[in-house]
């Protein structure tokens, strides 16, 4: 199921430090960003093995998620705010603001046959 967790983050008259560290259930080897997006919605998959984790690192977006049982939809404002994905999740993403950069972080490299495009019929 996927949830939101908070990312350590320090604060002080310099401004803020977001750490990734120790912070996700897998080790990563693929990172990669979603921006200028022009209205279109993005994702529409789960996966067989990778796991994700995604931080809008500026403006906002909406990740609407499907895990065969709950469906919900998580809206990521903060850099310091962190969505994990698990393999169940069917999840696209969407009302993007103008400005918004979307970084995810994949458990696994790119692989074609990993990705499932059919959503849940619940």
């Amino acid at each position: 199921m996927a949830r939101l967790i908070d990312l350590k983050t320090f604060t002080d008259s310099r401004g803020n430090l977001t750490v990734i560290e120790d912070a996700l259930p897998f080790t990563i080897k693929r990172i990669f960003y979603i921006y200028g997006v022009d209205g279109s919605r993005r994702g529409g998959h789960r996966h067989h093995k990778t796991i994700q984790a995604a931080v809008c690192i500026k403006g906002r977006c909406k990740i609407r998620n499907n895990d065969g049982t709950v469906k919900e939809v998580f809206e990521l404002r903060k850099p310091s705010q962190c969505l994990i994905l698990e393999q169940r999740d069917w999840h696209e993403m969407f009302d993007f603001s103008k400005n918004a950069i979307l970084m995810v972080l994949a458990s696994e490299k790119f692989m074609e046959s990993d990705y499932i495009f059919d959503e849940y019929d619940n």
